[in-house]
């Protein structure tokens, strides 16, 4: 009962976090086509659909707080079908055939993925999560993990390899500590609410910690990949990339299918694979939104030749281009 509480609220939160994503978005398209512009936190539509960004994200952490790691996480593909449906009321968008089949894989995956996934007991006191902490499983889990982020991040440092890939793995491997320090803050919560004080305890602060830092970093990466790349090919992939990290963080840390069947586990795993199938579907070709803007770039050096586009490519090579050969043109410029 506890589980299924933890799931009808992370299901519900993701559910919100859709509906706020496209408020914002309503609210943004609404003030570009006014008259007179105005900041986007002037919109009483905008505050709205940050309300609801908020609660939805308090719903994902409490849940956590009630259902294991392995099935929360992937609960976030609920926020991309709702996306991909709800925008058809909010921004007017046409339902796709790649919406109705992703949808419907996914609604399939999160079928078999609360039937199937681990049925652990999700009060967690303070001396548990000290005693996880120290595990030899999860002592090697992170130095294999320290070590490979490590090597990413002199990649991206040094190198300045900013690829899609390496970019997404650093953030999933700190979603991975985020999500282990958010299930012990909220279980401890959530006994000391219930009478069973846990906040006395000095474990419950380092989460405390853990948690602000690795998602602070998190949001940092995940926005360059963003500013980097289309939200098209970051959804399914950061998606895709999270949902493992966490589900084997929550298996090393929680030892969440220590007593699960060989058949539970591959059903889960199976609904995991349709999951993520149905997020690339939906995302999949899906076409970006882009502002009306000038093609005609006035931010030149004065001297330099003046080569790149100036305006819509039209069937001809040479259209929207200026002339090299032309000399007065580049005097001009």
């Amino acid at each position: 009962q506890t589980q299924l509480l933890g799931v009808l609220l992370a299901a519900a939160s993701n559910f919100l976090i859709s509906v706020s994503l496209n408020i914002q978005k309503c609210a943004h398209l609404r003030l570009v086509c006014q008259a007179e512009q105005k900041p986007y936190y002037t919109s009483k539509l905008w505050w709205c659909g940050i309300t609801l960004l908020g609660l939805g994200e308090v719903g994902n952490f409490t849940a956590y707080g009630f259902a294991p790691i392995a099935l929360v996480a992937p609960l976030g593909c609920v926020s991309v079908i709702g996306c991909a449906f709800i925008s058809v009321f909010f921004l007017k968008k046409t339902m796709r055939t790649a919406d109705i089949l992703g949808g419907t894989l996914t609604i399939t995956g999160i079928y078999l993925l609360v039937t199937f996934a681990p049925n652990v007991p999700q009060e967690l006191t303070a001396r548990q999560v000290q005693n996880y902490l120290v595990s030899w499983p999860f002592l090697v889990y992170s130095i294999l993990e320290i070590i490979i982020f490590c090597i990413l991040l002199y990649f991206y440092k040094s190198k300045s390899v900013k690829h899609i890939m390496v970019l997404l793995m650093m953030v999933a491997l700190l979603a991975s500590l985020t999500v282990i320090a958010v299930k012990a803050v909220s279980s401890m919560i959530a006994l000391s609410v219930k009478g069973k004080m846990q906040l006395t305890y000095s474990v419950f602060y380092i989460m405390i910690v853990l948690m602000a830092t690795s998602c602070a970093f998190q949001i940092k990466f995940l926005n360059q990949a963003m500013h980097l790349y289309e939200a098209t090919a970051v959804v399914p992939i950061n998606f895709v990339f999270f949902t493992i990290s966490a589900t084997i963080s929550g298996v090393i840390f929680y030892r969440e299918f220590q007593s699960a069947a060989l058949l539970s586990v591959f059903m889960f795993l199976f609904g995991c694979l349709l999951s993520f199938l149905g997020v690339i579907i939906i995302a999949r070709n899906k076409k970006e939104e882009h502002l009306q803007v000038p093609f005609i770039d006035c931010g030149h050096i004065p001297g330099q030749k003046l080569t790149g586009k100036i305006q819509p490519d039209s069937h001809s090579s040479c259209y929207g281009t200026l002339n090299k050969e032309d000399d007065s043109v580049k005097r001009q410029s």
